[in-house]
């Protein structure tokens, strides 16, 4: 005997809702994202969800630095590099350093729908960014059963080559140096730098001084002639001016150090006449010494 199935509906509607958002819902065939509920109604910053969906909307190749993405948004540097810190931290963003056929290393960014998924196969190729070559994939035969490999996201942007060493801890860093780059911020209110960027720059500083420069001369050569508008870190100007390390003072001529002042002979007063006169020892002037000898002489 057959199972008797109604048409009837599981639940009735519901009807409009009294309070909450009421979604206008409307079929999009082109100029549209796909975003997963994980990301879009990520716990956070809106700054840092908004910077997410921005960079799934570009193509391959767009520029996501720091200074194009403030650009385009009207936030500032710091909340820009902490988003970007933020999808980083989750997984959703990855800077690589890879080497290009011609030797350079350069920093790739990739961005994944999803932390840690796969990319989707694309049988006609993903396409290149103009300058930073596709990752090369091992050959079969290579592949061992060992540990996998990571997965491969399509590549957003070729940056530049960033710092990635370990910042030196900010205890063992010069004193000196610190405190030059602490007073930057009284010369120019925007070179506001935080304790690890004074650790990283404080070595090149110490070069600098014991170059025989003094404090004065290093502040004027890293605030003078700075743009109007700070598109980076402070921190990356300052490096870049410290980069090179300035020529020391020449060594004197024959090896010799400064000339020694010769000794002050002292003043005595003379014993015939009560006149002063200069002499290593006590006694008497030249010229009751020349009389002495003439009377003795005649």
């Amino acid at each position: 005997m057959a199972e008797s199935q109604s048409n009837a509906r599981l639940r009735a509607a519901a009807g409009t809702p009294t309070s909450g958002v009421i979604h206008v819902r409307t079929r999009l065939t082109a100029d549209f994202t796909v975003i997963s509920n994980a990301l879009a109604q990520r716990r956070g910053s809106a700054v840092t969800v908004g910077v997410a969906a921005y960079i799934l909307s570009l193509p391959d190749g767009t520029p996501v630095s720091i200074s194009a993405l403030c650009e385009h948004f009207t936030e500032g540097e710091i909340l820009i590099s902490r988003a970007l810190r933020d999808l980083e931290a989750a997984g959703y963003l990855e800077r690589r350093r890879e080497r290009t056929p011609t030797g350079k290393i350069r920093t790739r960014t990739y961005f994944y729908d999803l932390p840690g998924g796969d990319p989707d196969p694309d049988p006609d190729g993903s396409p290149e960014p103009p300058r930073p070559p596709r990752p090369r994939k091992q050959p079969a035969a290579v592949v061992t059963p060992a540990p996998t490999e990571e997965p491969v996201a399509t590549p957003v942007q070729a940056e530049a080559e960033t710092e990635t060493e370990a910042p030196v801890p900010f205890a063992e860093a010069d004193p000196r140096a610190i405190s030059v780059l602490a007073a930057l911020r009284r010369v120019d209110p925007r070179l506001v730098l935080s304790e690890q960027e004074a650790a990283r720059l404080a070595p090149a500083v110490t070069r600098w001084l014991a170059a025989g420069l003094l404090p004065t001369h290093v502040t004027d050569h890293l605030t003078a002639r700075l743009p109007d508008q700070l598109l980076t870190r402070p921190a990356r100007i300052l490096a870049y001016r410290l980069k090179e390390t300035p020529l020391g003072l020449p060594a004197p001529a024959g090896g010799v150090g400064l000339s020694v002042r010769p000794t002050v002979v002292p003043m005595w007063n003379c014993d015939g006449c009560d006149r002063g006169f200069r002499s290593a020892e006590p006694g008497r002037c030249r010229d009751c010494h020349s009389r002495d000898q003439l009377r003795a002489a005649g």
